[in-house]
């Protein structure tokens, strides 16, 4: 097993979900090959969808997490499979998404499911996908006692 091609494919899907997270969307963007495949599930977001390419990625997420809207994901348990310059991997993802501005939050868990390709000596994503194990959501509204004390995309 090549060790250094795996940490770096965790350190790829790491950074991925940081700069997805912190809305760096340039860098989100270099994780991606140009051909990249992409298929999220979501029921609060009226999903599944289909991308196809780095710009539609980029764009979609960049466009559905804009204004103050929070999210983390966190993945673990990763079984990544390498075979010379390809690679597949599976990936454990918690996530919570808080829309302050609808007082939602969102959470749920999910298997990913990526390939990636070395290019130039750097591996990035070529495709990645999931499907909700489940996924709840609630309004803040009626949670006694929420509140929101930082949020970095509303300046608090």
């Amino acid at each position: 097993m090549d060790l250094n091609a795996v940490e770096e494919i965790r350190t790829l899907k790491y950074r991925y979900l940081r700069t997805l997270d912190l809305k760096q969307w340039k860098d989100f963007g270099e994780t991606l090959s140009t051909d990249v495949i992409g298929s999220y599930g979501s029921p609060s977001g009226g999903m599944p969808a289909e991308f196809t390419g780095r710009d539609q990625i980029v764009d979609y997420m960049q466009g559905a997490l804009s204004g103050n809207i929070i999210t983390v994901h966190v993945a673990n348990h990763p079984e990544i499979q390498v075979d010379g310059d390809t690679a597949t991997g599976s990936w454990c993802l918690e996530d919570t998404v808080i829309v302050p501005d609808y007082q939602l939050l969102i959470r749920g868990a999910a298997y990913y499911n990526d390939t990636y390709r070395r290019e130039d000596g750097i591996w990035r994503i070529t495709s990645t996908g999931y499907v909700r194990i489940y996924e709840s959501k609630v309004s803040t509204a009626g949670l006694p006692g929420y509140e929101i004390t930082a949020n970095r995309w509303a300046g608090n």
